[in-house]
């Protein structure tokens, strides 16, 4: 069993940070760094096979605080629109079975020879009302993830928070939210006050941490800097979705080939030394004591 740190009570790390670790070696460098949560991919998890996977991190004491992902949702064709949902069927089976409440869904972009972004995100509304019953009844949380607007074409029509927040708002809190991911809004000026929106709605579903850094080292896909190494006010961040009433794990997902070079286990832990240094409040200075 996993022996948790106090200050990383919250922090989860992300599969795909070490991707470079089976399944079983993730939760074994979980137990040496003091990790309890851990957020999992679909493909690694059906290679595993779900029942083993669920087994694992139970007996390894650990949480499972997100699953990635579904969504995918744009076509209008409506043969691939029924293997859409589907696979996020598939995808809502596979999250309750790992014991996470949360699927966290990435849209889908233009479909080809589309320039529709209006009608595509409506495409999304409609696949969100086919999903929401089954959710439900899974104990499982639909969250609406929306990705820099770089991605509009190809992998998600949603942008910015106040669009999927337009999205999420036409459904029951408890089945649609929205994730928070610092990557993809920390450019958004708009963004405090839509975490602020979401936070009085109760529709955060998911919070998860990475950098921006300049050059992109590997382009937009796989450009996630490590904690610290960008630009984004991470703290900034977290204090905004705390202020919203969100309580819930900080997840950090690292999409970042040089990380996946590295031994995993470092890197977690490096991840965990950096969430303490860039997420929590600093510590005070030795001998005083705060008021």
């Amino acid at each position: 069993m996993t022996t948790p740190q106090p200050d990383l009570a919250r922090f989860s790390i992300n599969h795909e940070t070490v991707r470079q670790l089976s399944l079983p070696g993730l939760a074994e460098a979980c137990a040496r760094v003091g990790v309890t949560q851990v957020g999992l991919w679909r493909e690694p998890v059906q290679q595993y096979g779900l029942a083993a996977a669920a087994r694992l991190v139970r007996d390894a004491g650990l949480t499972v605080t997100s699953l990635c992902r579904g969504g995918f949702l744009t076509a209008p064709d409506p043969a691939a629109r029924r293997r859409a949902l589907d696979d996020n069927r598939a995808a809502l089976d596979e999250a309750a079975a790992l014991g996470t409440s949360t699927l966290v869904l990435v849209s889908g972009g233009l479909p080809a020879g589309s320039r529709d972004l209006a009608g595509a995100r409506e495409r999304v509304a409609d696949a969100l009302a086919a999903l929401c019953d089954d959710a439900r009844d899974r104990g499982v949380r639909l969250a609406i993830e929306p990705l820099h607007p770089m991605f509009a074409s190809d992998r998600c029509v949603v942008s910015t928070l106040d669009q999927a927040l337009d999205l999420a708002e036409r459904f029951p809190a408890g089945q649609v939210g929205v994730v928070v991911d610092t990557y993809h809004l920390w450019w958004d000026d708009r963004a405090p006050e839509q975490i602020a929106r979401a936070g009085r709605g109760d529709r955060i579903a998911a919070f998860q941490l990475a950098d921006w850094v300049t050059p992109l080292p590997e382009g937009a896909l796989l450009g996630r800097g490590q904690l610290g190494d960008g630009c984004v006010d991470l703290r900034g961040f977290r204090r905004l979705v705390d202020a919203a009433g969100y309580r819930g794990p900080v997840e950090v997902e690292l999409f970042n080939s040089r990380l996946w070079e590295r031994d995993g286990t470092e890197v977690l832990a490096e991840t965990a030394e950096r969430y303490r240094q860039h997420a929590l409040e600093p510590a005070a200075p030795e001998g005083l004591s705060s008021m």
